[in-house]
């Protein structure tokens, strides 16, 4: 992946593309809070003008950050294969999502839904010293939105939420590691296929530096362009079927 790094994503290991360049997608507005963020300057995250080809399949991913910094390649990856849109804003945790899914569901007719929610629920709130939702409400939410996304019509692969570092500020790996396995047994119980991003993550630790920076949940160019192949090979293969 090193000459992918070099010639594509550079030198944030990602599309250095305007916002402005690309597409709306369904009705979608995204928020004006997102739109200092670099992200939104240097990749088409949130695309505003995307030319869709309307004889290909629609893809949503929707997720947290980490999604949105694998999302342009997962793109590029599937260029000629799908159009590839993720929802319109960082999808935090299942609660926000509870509100939102319909929003952003939209009029998509999708193909695919790549979905995750983890990091934010697990996030422990400093005001409290509890996490933003319980294990118990994660996985009451958690049924909740596969219930909105099944209605959906569309193929749906789960991402399990990726490792947190030793040292991350308000968030520890063994709550990612329990608010994995009930996301686990939802999705065995609804056959819905998982795409394990932690177990890619713990088989490359060699290249953990390079991949994730430390002390923190966010995954630097390598790591993005790395999980961006795997989800792009669990949707050509959902969309195989």
């Amino acid at each position: 992946m090193t000459r992918r790094i070099t010639n594509y994503l550079a030198p944030l290991a990602l599309l250095l593309i305007t916002a402005d360049a690309l597409p709306a997608q369904s009705k979608w507005v995204v928020p004006e809070d997102m739109r200092p963020l670099p992200s939104f300057i240097k990749v088409p995250v949130f695309p505003t003008d995307l030319k869709e080809d309307p004889s290909l399949p629609r893809v949503l991913i929707v997720g947290d950050s980490i999604s949105m910094y694998y999302t342009a390649e997962v793109r590029h990856l599937l260029t000629g294969k799908a159009n590839v849109f993720r929802i319109p804003e960082n999808g935090k945790n299942t609660g926000y999502a509870l509100k939102n899914i319909a929003y952003w569901l939209g009029d998509g007719h999708w193909a695919v839904i790549h979905f995750n929610f983890g990091l934010h629920d697990l996030a422990i709130m400093p005001a409290t010293g509890k996490e933003q939702v319980s294990l118990e409400d994660y996985e009451k939410n958690l049924r909740q939105l596969l219930n909105s996304l099944r209605a959906s019509g569309a193929k749906l692969i789960w991402a399990s939420t990726t490792p947190v570092p030793e040292g991350a500020r308000a968030r520890s790996e063994a709550d990612a590691v329990a608010y994995n396995a009930v996301a686990k047994k939802i999705m065995d119980e609804n056959r819905i296929p998982i795409d394990d991003l932690p177990a890619l993550v713990e088989a490359n630790m060699d290249k953990i530096e390079r991949w994730q920076y430390p002390k923190n949940v966010h995954f630097r160019a390598e790591g993005s362009v790395e999980l961006a192949a795997q989800v792009a090979r669990y949707i050509k293969e959902a969309l195989s079927k």
